[in-house]
This record gives structure tokens, C-alpha cells and sequence, in this order.
């Protein structure tokens, strides 16, 4: 059956070899309808992010781009600014009919640590084509904090689909008639639209911006730094928000959003430019999202401001959930039996703070 493939089908996958690994494989990596992708032990500084372009290797274009290797193994400080080439533990052999494409993990772009998937021959990133065989590489470029990493962290996912999943229009409009997807009038218009949060319920805190010259953050200590010290708080009862350029903010959605078992989604872009400003996605939404609490959960949103400041108001509309089948429904779902960190989520910041 054509759909994204859930839990059971990458065991499955990872059993006959088509993914394997340097290491074995943890319980956590397998996601409800992804896979959890592992940092190597070698990461090499680049003075250019680069795609490898057909007929030609990521080994092959280090050398033009290369400026330094570093070891992994004890921890390593990738730096603000700078972009890093990380080869992935995992290896990918894909059978016919299969693509797949990545992301990163929510904390990964809460952080704005931009992570994308490089492969050989590649022509664009995050997407693996019908049939790949061979290594897998993240680029890593963190552009607010300075991060310290380890081999084996995880920091970008993979989601593997057969044949046509994304649902039409129409088909949207039957599923949210079956069993309601959003809060409030349901904005579908090649994907299921949401706005932006800047009237909250209680309070007046809307968002969060990054603080431009903050300390390193060791992404395995969870709960372990305070917000003050690298964030922002940002708050208006005026329902606008003006963006300064070059800056980051963590921003929410007005919309709490459902995913139901049989179906994944993804953010995109409402449309690529939106006045001044660009919405940067975390994008994967698992099976079972919002869905157990009956209420939803809403999208945290990383939002970047471009070349001037730009006037952000309260519901405008910034993005888009895309709905995609699944092949079938996952053993387990998000936020029930697995860790779950963002389940029933509002503006919330990445789990390394406390």
C-alpha cells in the first residue's frame, strides 16, 4: 500500500539490511513514522555548504571545500556561523519504489541549528531518490547558539514513503469533516493552513527571541540552562510583533492541530516569501499528534526576519500542514509509550531548557 511507512516496516528495513549502521541500533531511534538519524565520530569544518551534483561523491568534493577535521569521540564545540559536514552512522540501500526524505528534530530547529541530509550525487537537500545505495551525511551550520556535540547524537530524521501519500484538497476536506484537524475554521488550500499566536489566552508573553551572544549549549543536558540567559521574552497586548532583522524568534500557532493514526504531516511554508520574513520548519508530525488529548496540540514556529523589519499580526497566516497517508498505522503513536518531549505543546522552547 502507498503511504509514508511506519515503525514496523523500518524494523523491518533495518532486519533485511537495507538500513544498517555502524552501530546497533537503539529502541528511541524509531519514531512512529520516522527514523532517527546518529552523528558519526568525524565532523569537518567546510568554508562552503555544498551539493555534490550527479555523477559525483561526497568524498570526492571534500577537498574543494574541506578546511579542517575534527574528532567527535570526547565532544566537539561546532561553532556559531560556521558549517560543518558530519557523516551519519547510518547507511541506506534502498529498495525499489522507496524515497525518503529528512528533517530536522523538533529541538534541532528550535535551536536554529540548521541540519540538513547530503548524499552523493545528490542535486538537493533532505531528499533521498527511488532506490539510493550509499552513506548518508549531515550539514550542520548552528546559527544562533554555538552547540557541543557526540557521536551518536540525533539530530535530523528520516521518513521513507512509497508511491503518492500527500492527500488532496478534497481528501482533506473529508478527513477534517470525519474527525476535526484544527480549532476554528479549517483554511485548506494545498495543505491545511495555520496562523500565527500574538493575542494569548492568558498573559501576555507571545514569542521568544534568541540573544545574539550567548554561551555553548551541550545538547544531551535536558532541562539544564535558563531561558534568560539565551533567550528574550517577548510580549505585547497589542496583538503585533515587529521583527528586527537577522534575528530568531520562537513563536506559536493560533490553530491546535490533530494528526490521526493513519496519517503523518509536514510543515511547509505557507508560501516561500511572506512579506519580510521566513518561516524555518522543524517539519515532521507523527501519527497521534494532538490527537489523544481530543483538543490538539499547536506548532511551535521558528520564524527568521529577512532584509527590513517586518510587522507580524495576530493571525496572520504564516504555514501550512501537509497530510500524507501512512502505509499503515503505527504500533505505537506520538506521545503514547515513547518519549514525547512536545506532546500537547504550546510556546515552548527546546528541552535543553529548563
Amino acid at each position: 500500500m502507498n503511504g509514508v511507512l511506519p515503525d514496523n516496516a523500518l524494523h523491518k528495513l533495518i532486519q533485511s539490511g537495507a538500513i544498517r549502521a555502524d552501530q546497533p541500533f537503539l529502541p528511541g531511534q524509531i519514531q512512529p513514522a520516522s527514523l532517527d538519524l546518529r552523528l558519526g565520530t568525524t565532523a569537518w569544518r567546510l568554508r562552503a555548504s555544498f551539493l555534490c551534483g550527479r555523477g559525483r561523491k561526497v568524498s570526492e568534493r571534500l577537498a574543494d571545500f574541506e578546511m579542517h577535521r575534527m574528532d567527535l569521540t570526547g565532544g566537539a564545540v561546532l561553532e556559531k556561523g560556521c558549517v560543518y559536514l558530519v557523516p551519519l552512522m547510518e547507511r541506506l540501500t534502498l529498495p525499489h519504489g522507496l524515497d525518503a526524505v529528512a528533517n530536522a528534530k523538533s529541538s534541532t530547529g528550535r535551536l536554529d541549528l540548521l541540519t540538513r541530509l547530503v548524499t552523493d550525487e545528490g542535486t538537493e537537500f533532505d531528499r533521498l531518490p527511488d532506490g539510493y545505495d550509499g552513506p548518508i551525511y549531515a550539514e550542520i551550520c548552528p546559527r544562533s547558539f554555538s552547540v557541543l556535540v557526540r557521536p551518536g547524537m540525533r539530530l535530523n530524521q528520516l521518513r521513507l514513503r512509497q508511491g503518492q501519500a500527500v492527500l488532496s484538497d478534497a481528501d482533506l476536506r473529508a478527513l477534517h469533516a470525519a474527525q476535526p484537524l484544527v480549532t476554528g475554521d479549517a483554511l485548506i488550500d494545498d495543505g491545511l493552513g495555520f496562523s500565527v499566536d500574538l493575542r494569548p489566552d492568558t498573559g501576555d508573553l507571545v514569542g521568544y527571541r534568541a540573544r545574539p551572544h550567548s554561551g555553548v549549549i551541550d545538547l544531551d543536558r535536558i532541562g539544564a540552562y535558563r531561558a534568560a540567559d539565551f533567550w528574550d521574552e517577548l510580549r505585547t497586548t497589542e496583538g503585533q510583533l515587529i521583527l528586527d532583522p537577522g534575528a530568531f524568534y520562537i513563536l506559536v500557532s493560533r490553530e491546535s492541530v490533530a494528526i490521526p493514526p493513519d496519517y503523518a504531516a509536514e510543515m511547509a511554508p505557507y508560501l516561500a516569501m511572506v512579506g519580510e520574513f521566513r518561516v524555518h520548519y522543524a517539519g515532521f508530525f507523527d501519527p497521534g499528534f494532538g490527537h489523544g488529548s481530543g483538543m490538539g496540540a499547536r506548532g511551535v514556529l521558528e520564524v527568521r526576519c529577512h532584509e527590513a523589519p517586518f510587522a507580524l499580526e495576530h493571525g496572520q497566516v504564516v504555514g501550512r500542514l501537509v497530510y500524507e497517508r501512512m502505509a499503515a498505522r503505527p504500533e505505537r503513536l506520538y506521545g503514547t509509550g515513547i518519549a514525547s518531549n512536545y506532546q500537547g505543546q504550546g510556546l515552548k522552547l527546546a528541552k535543553q531548557f529548563a
